[in-house]
């Protein structure tokens, strides 16, 4: 039994023993160089400049063709639907009506929707005092 303890502290009887490695082969290139050459310092380059031209005149009349073209459209096929800008709500407001009464069927957004966006924008002032 002494004979097998003193044999696994050599490394034997199935005792895996590490074997130092072999040093790395040197490299053909000299020291503290590398194959890839960074230059010292980056280059960095700040963006162009983008200007950006917007009109709100402009986009605010190209919607209203639009809205005027969508009506035209509407009202030679015969359909209920209309369309309008509102500028309390902030968009276009769609308004589907029955073709025998004229009714409004349905309204996207809701009336109560516009409603209340009409009543914000009358309460704005007393809740605003703008001077300076």
């Amino acid at each position: 039994m002494v004979s097998e303890i003193s044999n696994i502290a050599r490394g034997g009887a199935g005792v895996a023993v590490a074997m130092p490695s072999a040093p790395a082969p040197a490299s053909s290139q000299a020291p503290g160089s590398s194959a890839i050459q960074l230059p010292e310092t980056p280059k960095v380059q700040a963006p162009k400049p983008v200007a950006i031209k917007f009109d709100a005149s402009e986009v605010r009349q190209n919607l209203q063709e639009a809205v005027s073209m969508l009506n035209q459209q509407m009202a030679s096929t015969k359909r209920g639907l209309g369309f309008q800008i509102d500028e309390a709500v902030g968009g276009p407001v769609v308004t589907v009506r029955s073709a025998e009464t004229g009714e409004v069927v349905r309204q996207i957004p809701n009336e109560v929707v516009v409603r209340v966006a009409h009543n914000i924008e009358k309460v704005k002032g007393l809740l605003l005092n703008a001077r300076a």
